[in-house]
């Protein structure tokens, strides 16, 4: 299962651009927790912890407790972060307040086993992969940290849908109605290196042949006797 990482914060009075600003000034990224049908939580983080979390991967799939120093500790989603367009700092993070009891929507990566020993890939073919990850919607405290399918008897051609997903965790994808793609075992391309001999046209004219280089000029006829 998904686990909870905590995140600690400062508080933050006043929104707006210019308190955003005041924030950055001080090294910190300005944040907003929002959701739930409560007022929003204004917040400040270090920048450290952003980045620790964007660098994992994933990050919108994963459940945060930010303690807001002097206030309450939100369960939430990472939900957006806007970057500096210069230097790819982060500059904003909104979090979505979890309500007790609703569904979330995230997106879940999914994860391939055994593909070093997957018939269809040993026999030459390729893993083509529709969908790296499903969104669903899940409950926020059985959120899974991949979904898992197992490609140990999959062969050329097979195609791996939704139903091949190991273990599901109650969560249901936001596409209904069908049994959809996620990746295909696909035959290999074969490739001819041997070009095509072109067919030699028609012969429109014959042409004179010039005498070789260095051959011998013709004779020429002898004089008439007188």
């Amino acid at each position: 299962m998904v686990q909870t990482i905590r995140i600690e914060a400062e508080a933050r009075e006043q929104a707006g651009k210019g308190a955003a600003r005041a924030t950055r000034r001080q090294g910190l990224v300005p944040a907003v927790i929002y959701g739930a049908k409560k007022d929003a939580t204004l917040a400040a983080l270090d920048p450290r912890d952003v980045m620790k979390e964007l660098h994992k991967g994933g990050w919108q799939s994963h459940l945060y407790e930010v303690a807001v120093k002097g206030g309450a500790t939100e369960r939430c989603l990472m939900r957006d972060v806007q970057f500096h367009p210069v230097t790819d700092r982060p500059i904003h993070v909104d979090f979505q307040r979890l309500a007790p009891g609703s569904r979330i929507r995230v997106k879940v990566p999914v994860a391939f086993l055994h593909e070093d020993t997957c018939p269809g890939i040993k026999a030459g073919g390729v893993l083509n992969v529709v969908r790296r990850e499903i969104e669903v919607m899940a409950d926020p405290e059985n959120v899974p940290e991949k979904f898992e399918i197992d490609l140990a008897e999959a062969a050329i051609g097979d195609g791996l849908r939704w139903s091949a997903v190991k273990d599901q965790f109650g969560a249901k994808p936001v596409i209904v109605g069908r049994d959809f793609m996620v990746a295909s075992i696909a035959a290999p391309t074969v490739v001819d290196d041997a070009a095509p001999v072109a067919a030699a046209g028609p012969v429109e004219a014959i042409k004179q042949k010039a005498p070789a280089a260095g051959a011998a000029a013709p004779a020429k006829d002898a004089k008439k006797k007188k």
